[in-house]
């Protein structure tokens, strides 16, 4: 039970050991090979210069710089070299005696910062190349000299291998880079769709109560001053209360399906539906009127479901905010653009029907509502009061729309 509780703790502990534990060991390996190297004479081979307590030194030095490879990959490639070039400028064995200047060269590639750290490394191993051959120049036996050019071809090979392992790396970084920039671009084009979602909603929801509430809360009024007095118009009130509260229901639950049964949605109301729409106006007193310059083309569903909501929700301020009076609706089609205008000519309620007002129709979500669907569609909505009594409310909607319906 203690061997396997030690064994997880030190499992444990080299899983979660730091970056330079694992340099000391590589430099500590290093420096054992290149001193033992030296020390042990290779049998048949030439007797060069035996290494000195100088040369055991450089071997050491160059083995225990390896140590700092990953914080200063120059300054350890550079201190590598130098000691290379001067223990092969004193004739001293070769053996593996250069096993930590390709570890350097490596690391320099492998850490470094590309261009720069390449630059570095060529003209490093170009000079030891020159230097290697210089030393080499009086080399007996001359096949020695091969050994020079196994130098310079492993010190290219290291390189290589370095910028290989550093070029993966990059792609790797650049892929997880443009992975989690994708997954964000997903997350905020969801939120985007929901938010979208969710405002249509709102609207919808805003344009058929309002709307509904609006009559209900004229035809209350009617009811409730007349039902003792002519019990037959409060009774016809009732039944337009019964039916506007009726048809308000189903819109609701054909908007809010959506959030059940996702896209399977019945048609949004469109302009064809506009007579009912004034026919529960003038059930609430409202003496309505449509013109039309020309017959209505066949509209965008986004352009047509837009120009019902605008006429219901001007409409609907009229009977809040005004009460019985006359309203002009003009719809106006053209090549390219369909306009929309609905006057009121002002507050004249008769004395016997009672008229809740509530503020003024420039407050607020109505026209807010109806100017977001315009800028959606690439269209414009004026709402403002005109100067001999009313209101007036102007929309420009393009039969081309710039924006998706919501």
């Amino acid at each position: 039970m203690v061997l396997r509780a030690v064994s997880r703790q030190l499992s444990g502990w080299f899983s979660r050991r730091p970056v330079w534990f694992s340099d000391v060991l590589l430099a500590l390996f290093v420096t054992v090979i290149q001193v033992q190297s030296a020390a042990i004479p290779v049998p048949l081979e030439p007797v060069p210069t035996p290494v000195s307590g100088f040369g055991y030194a450089l071997l050491v030095v160059s083995g225990v710089a390896i140590v700092a490879r990953r914080r200063r990959p120059v300054l350890v490639f550079a201190v590598t070299a130098s000691a290379s070039l001067i223990y092969f400028g004193l004739d001293f064995p070769d053996r593996l005696s250069y096993l930590s200047l390709f570890v350097a060269l490596y690391t320099l590639a492998a850490y470094g910062d590309g261009r720069r750290t390449l630059r570095i490394a060529g003209v490093g191993t170009t000079v030891l190349a020159v230097g290697w051959l210089i030393a080499a120049a009086d080399i007996e036996p001359r096949v020695a000299i091969g050994w020079v050019f196994f130098r310079i071809g492993a010190s290219v090979i290291s390189t290589i291998l370095g910028e290989s392992v550093r070029s993966r790396r990059v792609i790797a970084a650049d892929a997880q880079e443009r992975a989690e920039l994708a997954e964000r671009s997903r997350d905020e084009e969801t939120r985007a769709r929901v938010d979208a979602e969710r405002l249509r909603i709102a609207r919808e929801v805003h344009d058929t109560v309002a709307h509904a509430i609006a009559i209900i809360n004229v035809q209350s009024g009617v009811t409730a001053h007349v039902l003792d007095k002519r019990p037959e118009q409060a009774r016809e009130a009732l039944r337009i209360i019964e039916k506007t509260s009726s048809r308000a229901l189903h819109e609701m639950r054909t908007i809010l399906g959506v959030l059940r049964d996702g896209d399977d949605r019945e048609p949004y109301p469109g302009l064809d539906q506009i007579h009912e729409l004034t026919d529960k106006a003038r059930d609430a007193g409202i003496d309505i009127e449509i013109e039309q310059t020309s017959p209505l083309p066949s509209l965008p569903s986004a352009v047509d479901s837009a120009a019902y909501r605008i006429v219901q929700e001007s409409i609907t301020n009229v009977i809040r905010h005004v009460g019985p009076t006359r309203v002009t609706v003009t719809l106006e089609p053209s090549v390219d653009a369909l306009r929309i205008q609905v006057i009121d000519e002002g507050r004249r309620a008769p004395a016997h029907v009672p008229v809740r007002t509530g503020n003024s129709a420039t407050t607020g979500r109505g026209i807010v509502g109806m100017r977001e669907r315009c800028q959606l569609l690439g269209g414009e909505l004026d709402a403002m009061s005109r100067p001999g009594g009313g209101f007036e409310v102007t929309a420009h909607l393009p039969l081309a729309p710039v924006g998706s319906r919501l």
